[in-house]
């Protein structure tokens, strides 16, 4: 879950959470969502650290996207505790759906451009460890907005936000691919840190202890190689990669919650 997590830039939550729905089928919402935000913590941290080493994070931009995405997912994390787990089942698993199908109706936005694309106020040049030159540019007020609505809903959901914020980075964002599953990953460690405060002083870290230890150890050995995986992988398959494992997690849980 780490390494793979790690790859495309999502934390591993959305593989995680529904691995705990079909394992605790007892277990409340919020308690499933608090075990899965503090391991995909660990998981973004870790591999946040291996992609800083290969230069490949944008930090002012994952900063400043974070400034909306925080806030949402505290509202998120506390939001949780007020739905039923079968409406929170089936939610989870169309939203997985409804992504993994966008994602694979417009594979040609998948590639990321390392040339510069449409003049938005903010631009961006990142050269990385190798020495690839990035050129980007994006709209900072559809980055603010749709922060906030990712934040909240992966926080709601437990997944850490990657699945879907690395498909808005990309396509609505105009961020290279590797760059967006790197900066992704950054910004998840941000609010699913703060997530996990607001799960920690409601009790809830404690009843998931054992498992987020258990879990967290894989995840952080797993991340570094999944970042390391990447830099020989192409944009492309990486996205299809995503949108897969988005479908398949999204129709099993659905199936599971009829």
């Amino acid at each position: 879950m780490g390494g793979f997590g790690t790859l495309i830039g999502a934390g591993g939550g959305f593989i995680l959470v529904p691995v705990l729905l079909l394992l605790y089928p007892d277990k409340s919402p919020e308690t499933i969502t608090s075990i899965s935000l503090a391991v995909v913590f660990l998981n973004a941290l870790s591999g946040s650290i291996s992609y800083a080493r290969m230069k490949l994070i944008d930090y002012k931009s994952g900063l400043m996207l974070a400034s909306t995405v925080v806030p949402a997912s505290i509202i998120g994390a506390v939001t949780t505790a007020y739905i039923p787990r079968r409406l929170f089942d089936i939610f989870f698993a169309l939203l997985l759906i409804l992504i993994a199908l966008y994602i694979s109706i417009r594979p040609q936005k998948a590639s990321g451009s390392k040339g510069a694309r449409k003049s938005y106020s903010i631009i961006r040049k990142i050269t990385d460890v190798k020495g690839v030159v990035y050129n980007y540019s994006f709209n900072p007020a559809i980055g603010l907005t749709t922060g906030a609505c990712v934040g909240f809903l992966s926080s709601l959901m437990g997944i850490g936000g990657g699945i879907i914020h690395v498909p808005i980075l990309i396509h609505l964002l105009t961020f290279p691919v590797h760059l967006a599953t790197a900066t992704s990953l950054f910004m998840l460690a941000i609010m699913s840190f703060s997530a996990t405060l607001v799960h920690f002083s409601n009790g809830l870290i404690a009843e998931g202890l054992s498992q987020i230890v258990a879990i967290g150890i894989g995840v952080i050995m797993g991340a570094p190689v999944g970042a390391r995986i990447s830099q020989h992988i192409k944009g492309r398959w990486i996205v299809r990669s995503l949108a897969l494992a988005l479908g398949l997690v999204g129709i099993r849980i659905l199936l599971t919650a009829f």
